[in-house]
């Protein structure tokens, strides 16, 4: 049994009705009361049943069973509070004086969130004509400034390419000059060559012949003049080299220039054509914060500067090269011409000198063939000893398979299975044993094969060599290169 007059949750014994939509709808409400709460703490969860005591204050007075006794008479306490009528009148709601004082916060409230919001519309509107007129400033003067780098970079790309003009000019005909002094070089080789054939023909002389005569030594004075005219060639040839290769990085970097400045360009003049209405426009976060830079006007400047004088020198060194060229190649040509008719009035019969190498590298070969024969069978049998071994490894892993279905016991690593281990791991060794040999006889076969290929090339060399000597030296020593290509123009 309760107490009476304890605060127990009422219920009720019928449908609740429907309340009088007498409040504004929560969406009209402003935000700002969204954090708003009672002035007194709510103890118990809006989900849960009705409480009278949820919004008002229990009543201090505790009324006495007689008095409710007297008022109802015959009916027991239970039956009295099982009505709302007589439950609420236990509890105390707000007095008019508290109705009135919240009224009077909610309108000092509003009025005050209405001249807040007032002052904030009006600061808005002012910022925002303040902004959008130092934004369009900005842009202003950033469009021009696109626009003067537009004009700086097309200013530096016609220099620059007025120069790679030059420059191409230049090197074309550097290489032309390069390509006559390797043909003047290249026709130097057959008068050499023959020279030395002669020489080591009057090596092969016998008894009284061997004297040193004046044919040896006009022999010896133009093997030292060619000699020493292709070391000048070869010399004037690697300043030419390096100084094409310098041309061409010079080139290299104006027209890299050239293509950073042509994309430069391209982009500069994209985003001085760019407007608030253009398309293609769009956020890129951070990108303000992200300084790819890697240059100031004056180091721009000064880079393309740079290369253009660079440039320019390399050119001035590239024309005295030609210059030089020009005097080596007349001078070499004069040089080679009387040293060949001094030699031609006291010439004599050549001689060859490859009989006894040739019949050398004949035995070689041969030997080298039957090597290769050998390790060739040496193989094979590597193979098939490598081959016989798969049946004994496949006993023995299909062993060992067969035996792991052995049933929970009878798992057992007994001696059967560790000697079964055991004899696949040495399969497995014996097996990379093979292998490894196998890799190195065949090693040792390419190694003959190339052998084989040196030697029969040597043959070759050396059947070239016999047949020159013997058929073809008098018929060659008879002609001489004509001073046009001596010079590198045929």
């Amino acid at each position: 049994m309760e107490i009476l007059g304890s605060t127990v949750t009422s219920t009720y014994g019928r449908h609740r009705p429907t309340p009088t939509n007498f409040l504004p709808a929560i969406s009209t409400m402003s935000a700002s009361y969204k954090n708003r709460f009672p002035h007194y703490t709510m103890s118990h969860s809006l989900t849960l049943p009705w409480r009278p005591s949820t919004y008002y204050k229990v009543a201090s007075a505790n009324p006495s069973l007689a008095s409710f006794s007297k008022s109802a008479p015959g009916l027991n306490p239970a039956q009295i509070l099982s009505f709302p009528s007589n439950r609420t009148a236990l509890f105390t709601r707000y007095t008019p004086d508290d109705w009135y004082k919240s009224n009077q916060v909610n309108y000092r409230e509003s009025e005050s969130s209405r001249r807040s919001a007032e002052r904030l519309r009006a600061d808005t509107s002012r910022l925002i004509q303040e902004k959008d007129q130092k934004t369009r400033k900005i842009q202003n003067e950033t469009s021009k400034d696109l626009g003067e780098r537009v004009n700086d970079i097309s200013f530096w790309k016609s220099e620059i390419i007025h120069e790679i003009d030059q420059m191409i000019g230049e090197t074309n005909a550097l290489s032309e000059m390069k390509r006559r002094m390797e043909r003047a070089l290249m026709e130097t080789e057959g008068p050499l060559q023959v020279a030395q054939e002669c020489l080591y023909h009057r090596e092969k002389r016998m008894s009284i012949d061997l004297v040193h005569d004046d044919v040896e030594k006009h022999l010896l004075q133009e093997v030292d003049c060619i000699k020493s005219c292709q070391e000048k060639m070869r010399r004037h040839l690697q300043k030419i080299t390096a100084q094409l290769a310098s041309n061409r990085a010079a080139q290299h970097e104006l027209e890299r220039d050239i293509s950073d400045k042509q994309t430069a360009l391209r982009i500069d003049d994209k985003c001085q054509n760019l407007r608030n209405s253009s398309d293609g426009i769009g956020y890129y976060r951070g990108m303000d914060r992200i300084d790819a830079t890697v240059s100031i006007p004056e180091t721009w400047a000064k880079f393309s500067d740079d290369n253009i004088l660079r440039s320019q020198s390399d050119r001035a060194a590239s024309a005295k090269l030609r210059e030089d060229a020009e005097t080596i190649l007349a001078s070499t040509s004069n040089d080679m011409w009387s040293q060949f008719n001094a030699v031609n009035v006291n010439f004599t019969n050549r001689i060859s000198e490859t009989a006894d190498a040739k019949n050398k590298l004949q035995n070689h070969l041969a030997k080298t063939l039957q090597e290769i024969f050998q390790t060739e069978m040496t193989i094979e049998a590597i193979k098939k000893a490598i081959k016989d071994k798969s049946a004994p490894l496949k006993v023995a892993q299909t062993r060992l398979d067969e035996r792991t279905r052995r049933p929970n016991v009878e798992l057992c690593r007994d001696t059967v299975q560790i000697r079964l281990m055991q004899e696949v791991q040495e399969i497995d060794d014996t097996i990379q044993a093979l292998h490894l040999r196998l890799r190195e006889a065949e090693d040792a076969l390419q190694m003959l094969v190339h052998t084989k290929s040196n030697l029969e090339h040597d043959l070759a060399i050396k059947a070239n060599s016999l047949f020159i000597d013997q058929e073809k030296c008098m018929g060659m020593r008879k002609s001489f290169p004509s001073t046009p290509r001596l010079v590198g123009y045929a």
